[in-house]
This record gives C-alpha cells, sequence and structure tokens, in this order.
C-alpha cells in the first residue's frame, strides 16, 4: 500500500460509517401486515380508518412504518397462503380483519377486529381482561347486538313474527347462535339463509319469498358489505325490510342499521398496534369491545315499502336518509 492511497481509503472509510448507520436506520423500521377477508381496496373504510388512527399517532406511512397488505378478493380459501406469505415476512404487527384472518399466527403479535366471532370460544383469548396469547384487540357482543335488531324490527313492523336471516357461514356459528336465542326470547321465528359467496346469493334470497318472512336481517361479514346493495335492492322488489348492523346497507338502500361506529372502531385498532411496537404483549392488552352505535334509518326505502315509521324511532336516529 502507498502513502498515497492511504488518505482515500481513509476518506472511504469514513464515508461508509453514516451510510451503513443510515442503512441499519431504513431496517428498522416497523412493519405491520395487514390481512383481510376482502377486495382488495386500499381506500376502504377499515383500512382508511386505521391508516388515519396511526397518523394521529404519528407514523408516517413509507418513513416510519410499513404496511403489507394482503387481501383475500373473498376467497376463504386463499387465507392460509395470504397468511403464511405476512409471516414469512416477519411483520412486527398482524392488524386480522376478520374471524377467518385472525388465527394467521401463533407467534406474531395480532391485533384483531372482528364483528361476528367470539374470540373466547373460538380460542384466540383466554379473557376479555386477560387475553393470554399473541391475541388482543377489539370484538363485537354478538348476543346483545342481534337481540338489537330483532327489537327494532318488531318497532318497524310490530306483526312480523317470521324473520328470514342472511348469514354468510365462513364467519362460524356464533352470530346465528346469538340471533336464534334472541328470536326465542322475543317469540319469533328465525329462517336462516346460508351462503359462502357471492354466486349463490340469488339462489339463496328466493327462498325469502318463499315462506312467510315478513322481513330480512342481514348479518355481518367482510362478504355483507360488497352484496349490500343487491339485498337492498331485491328486498324493496319484494316489500321486505332489511335491517343490518352496517351502515353501508341502509346507504345501498336497506331500511335500517344498527352498529357500531365502524371508522372509530378501526380507527381505535391503531392504538393497539402503536403499544404493541412500543414494547407491549397483546396476551396483557385487555380486549376492547365497541361503545357507540350509530342507528341510521332510510326513508326513502320506508315510503317504497309502504311503511310509516313511529317518530320516536326517527326521532332516536343518528342520521336518516331522505
Amino acid at each position: 500500500m502507498t502513502r498515497r492511497s492511504l488518505p482515500l481509503i481513509l476518506v472511504l472509510a469514513f464515508l461508509s460509517v453514516p451510510l451503513a448507520a443510515e442503512a441499519q436506520q431504513a431496517a428498522r423500521i416497523p412493519s405491520v401486515g395487514f390481512l383481510r377477508h376482502g377486495a382488495s381496496d386500499k381506500t376502504y373504510g377499515s383500512i382508511s380508518a386505521l391508516r388515519q388512527g396511526l397518523r394521529e399517532l404519528g407514523y408516517v406511512e413509507g418513513q416510519t412504518i410499513a404496511l403489507e397488505y394482503r387481501f383475500s378478493e373473498q376467497k376463504a380459501e386463499t387465507m392460509p397462503a395470504l397468511a403464511a406469505d405476512l409471516v414469512r415476512l416477519k411483520v412486527d404487527v398482524l392488524f386480522a380483519g376478520g374471524f377467518p384472518a385472525i388465527g394467521a399466527s401463533r407467534t406474531i403479535p395480532i391485533v384483531g377486529v372482528d364483528l361476528e366471532g367470539d374470540p373466547v370460544e373460538s380460542g384466540f383469548i383466554a379473557s376479555f381482561a386477560r387475553p393470554g396469547g399473541n391475541v388482543t384487540g377489539l370484538f363485537l357482543d354478538q348476543p346483545a347486538l342481534t337481540g338489537k335488531l330483532l327489537e327494532l324490527l318488531r318497532e318497524v313492523a310490530p306483526g312480523a313474527r317470521q324473520i328470514a336471516v342472511l348469514w354468510d357461514s365462513t364467519t362460524g356459528p356464533y352470530q346465528v347462535r346469538a340471533i336464534k336465542a334472541a328470536a326465542q326470547s322475543l317469540t319469533m321465528e328465525v329462517q336462516v339463509l346460508e351462503f359462502r359467496s357471492p354466486t349463490e346469493l340469488e339462489v339463496v334470497l328466493r327462498k325469502a319469498t318463499r315462506g312467510r318472512q315478513r322481513a330480512l336481517i342481514q348479518l355481518s361479514s367482510p362478504l355483507m358489505g360488497s352484496i349490500s346493495k343487491h339485498v337492498a335492492e331485491f328486498s324493496t322488489r319484494n316489500r321486505l325490510p332489511v335491517i343490518s348492523m352496517l351502515r353501508r346497507s341502509t346507504e345501498d338502500g336497506g331500511l335500517i342499521s344498527y352498529g357500531p361506529d365502524l371508522r372509530q372502531f378501526y380507527r381505535r385498532t391503531a392504538t393497539y398496534v402503536d403499544k404493541i411496537l412500543k414494547g407491549a404483549k397483546p396476551a396483557e392488552l385487555p380486549v376492547e369491545q365497541p361503545t357507540k352505535f350509530e342507528l341510521v334509518i332510510n326513508l326513502k326505502t320506508a315510503k317504497a315499502l309502504g311503511l310509516t315509521l313511529p317518530p320516536s324511532l326517527l326521532q332516536r336516529a343518528d342520521q336518516v336518509i331522505r
């Protein structure tokens, strides 16, 4: 080595130190896997709300946090492979939207959001207060909600005793079990219309017009949002009032929706992601349930169905679509 080359080597070594440190810092950006049983849409309400929540906590996507998105495109059978892909990427936290996504891993911290299942009975958590495993998040109280839907239906159509219930069976049995128990206590009868994909929907809906059903309750699933307009149009043609827990159903022409404020619901999950990235363990983060619910009524649909809604019901509504 010559004396002339030595300064050049020292300069290169000096310059490489910040470059190496910079690369190391970039590698430390936390990553969150987003796994959802639904269509590929990063602007979808739940995703937008989560991203908004992260922004409010100071995260900048692509700079201080990386988000990896995987969608099933309404094909439940693709979920295991999508989950395995996120596990392979070693994301720091997995955000699981819906029952099929929550069991994706037993090791990666999971923030689950589920409107359809029972996390204790499913084995995802030991209890709401102390989950005890790698899953925490927000879950809905199905028995209380399905009972409320039936009570609203009784207000709208007091004579309705036979109710059709549209159920996506990929979500598990919890909603159906809850609504059957609630219907029994209210001396109402339910006919469960089971389907697993949009291709089965038309045949299943026609069953609702063959019996004595006087109304239709649309249970929740990641699939329901994409078919709510079709369900509403079918029900209006056949003069069956539709009640759902999903606001989108009423916006698409259903009669009434009553359920959690989903934007607030999903935005809240960002705080779980933040806590886990800062060292908290899912096992010690209590599972929450929503406290804010919205009642939305479509008055245009009520008129199309020939229904006169009680003034007391309209006064309680958070929004009336005219």
